[in-house]
């Protein structure tokens, strides 16, 4: 498989999460499977598979890392496919914590969804966003033995 169709099926991997979230949020199917942190495996083994050619390249600048190193290997399809996939993964990861804790809170999906697109598109963005959001939903639910406990702590 190419590096061009890898990069895109990082993608295709996590987009049918994304929609359930964000145009299904309250469908009890919706939060059984955003309820489980598998829903990155597909993106994350995207990431693995571009990984695995270009470790010897990957793992001097993760290792020290210097704006020169990251530079060049960014220069490297591979390396810059694996990395999107990463970031694919990770900001599906953080799309699923602010959903469940938006549902925890009761936010109105109609106020998260332009936030979970944020989220999608530039996730340093709509994380900040969603925090400060969450601010007016202080109380709602986060006494409840239901909240996790990580969501409890946040509050």
């Amino acid at each position: 498989m190419s590096t061009a169709t890898l990069f895109d099926l990082s993608f295709y991997a996590a987009a049918p999460f994304w929609a359930l979230m964000i145009l299904a949020p309250t469908w009890s199917v919706t939060r059984r499977v955003a309820a489980s942190p598998l829903i990155v495996l597909p993106a994350l083994a995207v990431n693995l598979v571009l990984l695995a050619p270009v470790l010897g390249l990957v793992w001097p600048v993760v290792t020290r890392p210097s704006l020169a190193g990251l530079t060049a290997l960014v220069a490297t399809p591979g390396a810059l496919a694996a990395l999107w996939a990463q970031i694919i993964a990770w900001d599906l990861f953080l799309g699923r914590w602010i959903y469940l804790d938006s549902r925890e809170r009761g936010v109105h999906p109609l106020l998260m969804a332009p936030v979970m697109v944020l989220t999608i598109l530039l996730s340093p963005l709509g994380l900040p966003v969603y925090l400060l959001l969450r601010l007016a939903y202080r109380g709602n639910n986060s006494d409840t033995p239901s909240a996790s406990p990580v969501i409890r702590t946040m509050a």
